[in-house]
Parts: structure tokens; C-alpha cells; sequence
């Protein structure tokens, strides 16, 4: 289906990332704090820090290797649905559900509580990629024109944009407004609605989805990790994430210690918003810029810019003159400009390779890349709220402030290494292929030609 992509399918698809990127950042947010705060907050504490850090890491690892069984199984499956509408229609309600049960923990003792939420998060990660894979896969498959997939990715940014407000801003207020459990089932509510208006807004060009990918798992896999490309990207965009939820992840614990006040709920909102209205004042601007040199040049300039911001957090409270407060939201305003090129180019960087994998290969395996993409990024990102309770560690309190300062250093030093790495990733912006398949489903012959 090569007919331009309406507008309004474009709205309806880039819609379900309001409510996706709401869920995700709330829980990325508040989850740490919430099963063990800091000894002077107003909660209980329900788990010792260091393992609720441990039980994070464990059961993103876990459930991370799911990602290319499942997003194999999306590319092979055949239904009068299509290949992808099955797991979206099926998984969208138990992965809000268990969304909301995460902050809705019985009463018990260490014991069960540290059970409840290992299992309870396990089943929210699996519904996830269930859900998450293969609607994120729709997207080269319903916009094969690069001019319509670009306009998606874009209207899909601002609507994230609005999702990460909603999750780091107003999950805030909710917070103090009605408490967790109310946080967390008004949210969920607005990722499963945002899920299904999205699906809605594509469901026949979805269910055109129908190629099947005739290829072994172990070849689809071998094929995909000898991707060059994807070998560069991947690495890179995963870096950024963990030195990003690193800086999420510690907000709570610096309004708690360096601006010691008792509303941290709406502190955070405050901050998260001003961060958020910094990035969308930047999208326009690496927007340009990409369009004057080349989207790899635009997103590797946006890499350096958040490698050397990021340390910057150290500072806040520090400087002379300035209240604390001031300092804080002047540095969200810095971080944010830097954060829209990374929110911007990875999903038009994937498209591209995806593109010229299908180029080379004669099989359209949108889903199993995603799903390898997934299965590193979550085995990798669950890392960093152990790193974030390591350093923690040394300092989380008004009184010794030492591991929440540590935090900005660490995860500059961590995008910069992505950005080392992705300075070698050459695949050009525009890629056009003629390409004649041969019967065995293979490309026979392919001209690539782009600008460089």
C-alpha cells in the first residue's frame, strides 16, 4: 500500500505515544522513590534501596530476551487481522492494568512485598512488549513513503513530548492530589485509551500486514546483528537512556535534599515541565539544522551537547547568590534543549535501517528488529536505577548531598561514550534502492545511492 498516509491516520497513529510515554516516565519516576524513599519523606518505607535496585535489574533482564520472540512471532503470524493487530487488541488492557497494580502493593513484610513486585512487574513488561512491538512496528509498513513516515516521527515526538508532561509533570500533582494508587489509575486509563484510538485510526492499513518473513529465527537474528549500522545506532541510543532515566530517576531525591520541601510531588511537576517546554523550544531547531547537514550530523551534535550539560547537575544549590531553586529550574532549562534531538532522530534512524536491511535482504522484518533493538536496550537501561542506588549510596540526604550530585557526571560520561560510538554510523539520510527479488524472497540486486 504505496498511497500517501492521510493526516489524520498520521494524528490518530502518533497519538498512542501520549499515554505510552506517560506510563513509561511515571513509573521511571516515581517507582524507586515510592517502594523506598529517602529516611525524611513523607513515606513509608517499604523495601531496602539496594534491593529494590536489584529486583529492577533482575526482572528487566529477565524479561528483556522476550522482545525477538516475540517480534519474530509478529513477523511470522497470519490472521484476518493481519500480522499485527492480534497482539495490539489482546495485550493493551493487562499491560495497563499491571501498570496501575505496581503502586497498589498488600500489605505484608519485606518478603512479599519484594515478590509482589518482581511478579507484578514481570507481567507489565511482557504485556508491554506484547502491545508495544508490534504497533511500534507498524509504522514502515502503514507510511512506506519516507515524506509520511518523517511526518509521523515528528507528530509522534510532540505527542511523546505531552506523554513525558503527563507522566513527569502531572503524575506530580496527582501524587499529592490522591495519592499513588490514584496516580497510577488515571494513567493507566490514558495509555490503554491512547493505545486503541491509535490502532483505530490505522486498523485497515494494518491489517494489510501480511507479508510473512520466511526466515529461521536464528538466521532472522544472525542477519540482524551483522547489520553494520545497527551495530552503531544501537549502542548509542541505548547509552543515552540510561544516563536519561539516571537524571529521572534522581529528581524526587534532589527536591527532597537540596530544596527541602515537603510538596516533592509538585517540585518534580514543576521541573519536569520546565524541561519538557526547553526540549520543544529545541525540536524545531535540530529539525533545521538536520535538514541544512543530515540527521546523523543533527543527532550526534544533540549526543555531545547532553554529554556536557549533564554533569552540570552537580551544581544546583552550590553556586553563590543564586537560591537553589533557581539554579535547579535554569538547569532544566539547559538539559532540556539537548534532549529533543535525542527524542527526535532514533525512530526515523531505525526506519532507516530497517529500509535498507529489507533493500539487501527482500523480507520486511520490522518487528524482529525492534524486538532485538528492545531486547538490548531493556537488558542494558535496567542497569541504571542500580547504578542510580549505587551512587545514592553515598549521599542522599540535606545533609550529605554527595551520591545525588554524582548522578549528572555519571551520566554525561555515559552519553558521551555513545556518542564516540556513533560518530562511525554512516548510512545515508535519503536511501533509495531498486532492488529485483529473486524468487527465493531474497534481493537479487540492489543499488543503494544517497547523500553521504
Amino acid at each position: 500500500m504505496n498511497a500517501a498516509l492521510p493526516l489524520r491516520a498520521k494524528l490518530l497513529y502518533a497519538s498512542s505515544s501520549l499515554g505510552g510515554e506517560a506510563l513509561s516516565q511515571s513509573r521511571g519516576l516515581w517507582l524507586l522513590y515510592f517502594y523506598s524513599p529517602p529516611e525524611d519523606a513523607n513515606l513509608e518505607r517499604q523495601l531496602p534501596r539496594l534491593l529494590v535496585g536489584v529486583l529492577l535489574v533482575a526482572g528487566r533482564v529477565l524479561e528483556a530476551f522476550d522482545d525477538a520472540l516475540i517480534g519474530y512471532w509478529s513477523d511470522r503470524t497470519r490472521s484476518r487481522w493481519g500480522r499485527r493487530i492480534p497482539f495490539i487488541v489482546l495485550a493493551t488492557p493487562p499491560w495497563a492494568l499491571f501498570g496501575v497494580l505496581v503502586f497498589a502493593p498488600p500489605d505484608g513484610g519485606n518478603v512479599s512485598t519484594a515478590v509482589y513486585l518482581f511478579v507484578v512487574l514481570e507481567l507489565f513488561f511482557l504485556f508491554a512488549t506484547l502491545t508495544g512491538g508490534p504497533y511500534e512496528a507498524l509504522l514502515p509498513e502503514i507510511a512506506p513513503r519516507n515524506e509520511d513516515r518523517l511526518k509521523v516521527v515528528g507528530i509522534r515526538v510532540y505527542f511523546g513530548a505531552a506523554g513525558a508532561a503527563v507522566g513527569l509533570v502531572l503524575s506530580g500533582v496527582l501524587v499529592d492530589w490522591i495519592g499513588f494508587a490514584g496516580m497510577a489509575v488515571a494513567i493507566g486509563a490514558l495509555a490503554l485509551v491512547a493505545r486503541y484510538v491509535g490502532l483505530a485510526g490505522v486498523w485497515e492499513r494494518a491489517k494489510a500486514s501480511r507479508r510473512i518473513a520466511a526466515i529461521s529465527f536464528r538466521e532472522a537474528m544472525r542477519t540482524t546483528f551483522s547489520n553494520r549500522n545497527f551495530l552503531l545506532f544501537l549502542p548509542t541510543f541505548i547509552l543515552f537512556q540510561v544516563g536519561f532515566q539516571m537524571l529521572v530517576g534522581v529528581l524526587p531525591f534532589y527536591v527532597n535534599a537540596v530544596l527541602r520541601v515537603e510538596e516533592e510531588g509538585t517540585w518534580v511537576a514543576v521541573l519536569s515541565a520546565v524541561a519538557i517546554c526547553a526540549m520543544l523550544a529545541g525540536l524545531p531547531l535540530f529539525a533545521r539544522f538536520a535538514l541544512r547537514t543530515s540527521k546523523r550530523q543533527a543527532y550526534r551534535t544533540a549526543l555531545l551537547a547532553s554529554a556536557i550539560v549533564f554533569p552540570l547537575a552537580a551544581l544546583p544549590g552550590l553556586v553563590p547568590l543564586l537560591p537553589a531553586e533557581a539554579e535547579l529550574l535554569l538547569l532544566m532549562v539547559i538539559v532540556g534543549v539537548p534532549i529533543a534531538g535525542n527524542y527526535l532522530f532514533p525512530a526515523t534512524l531505525t526506519a532507516d535501517i530497517i529500509e535498507d536491511d529489507s533493500a539487501r535482504t527482500g523480507m520486511r522484518r520490522e518487528a524482529t528488529y525492534y524486538g532485538t533493538q528492545n531486547l538490548v536496550e531493556k537488558t542494558a537501561t535496567s542497569f541504571a536505577p542500580l547504578v542510580l542506588v549505587l551512587l545514592l549510596l553515598l549521599g542522599d540526604t540535606s545533609d550529605n548531598t554527595l551520591g545525588i550530585r554524582l548522578v549528572g557526571p555519571a551520566a554525561g560520561a555515559i552519553v558521551l561514550a555513545g556518542y564516540v560510538i556513533f560518530r562511525r554510523y554512516d548510512l545515508p539520510d535519503e536511501d533509495r534502492v531498486n532492488a529485483r527479488v529473486g524468487p527465493n524472497g531474497r534481493a537479487a540486486d540492489a543499488v543503494r545511492t544517497g547523500s553521504t
